[in-house]
């Protein structure tokens, strides 16, 4: 079942870049006491999250952080080392780059996609979605293979 607005994201320990390579982080560690905006992709790498999606809340860190944002979160089902070397390669030092490696988070949310169908396993919907203090206060979950109601210039919009 899908995690809905009102309700509180799962515990879950996730994987970052660290300077010495991945690191835990908790989703205690990412949501508590904070305003998060947290976006989430199929893929590292793959043509639409790397030619739209990414960039755009890249562009607009800035002004989502303006908005009263404390972290911008860019998650996908691909492991620490990926999402490091991806996040690096579009200079998104503003965005926490968030490896689900194990679909663990994206599981618990009810967000999987099966791209088996393309050789990539379970991997995360294309989606949005503002976090209060651990609570969700909007998700956005994209229709089809459009980038608009997860984009960075929705999120602005939203805010």
């Amino acid at each position: 079942m899908t995690i809905q607005q009102g309700e509180k994201i799962p515990a879950v320990t996730l994987k970052v870049m660290g300077e010495k390579g991945p690191e835990d982080i908790t989703t205690e560690q990412i949501f508590a006491g904070k305003k998060v905006a947290l976006f989430a992709l199929p893929g590292a790498f793959t043509p639409g999250c790397s030619l739209a999606h990414l960039p755009g809340y890249v562009v607009n860190a800035d002004k989502i952080k303006a908005k009263g944002v404390d972290s911008i979160v860019c998650l996908s089902v691909n492991d620490a080392f990926v999402m490091g070397a991806w996040g690096e390669a579009h200079n998104a030092e503003q965005i926490i780059m968030l490896a689900d490696g194990n679909a663990e988070l994206t599981l618990a949310l009810g967000l999987e996609l099966d791209g088996s169908g393309f050789g990539m396993g379970t991997r995360s919907q294309r989606y949005s979605m503002l976090v209060n203090d651990g609570t969700v206060e909007a998700l956005n979950i994209e229709p089809g293979r459009e980038i608009i109601a997860s984009g960075a210039e929705a999120m602005l919009e939203s805010l």
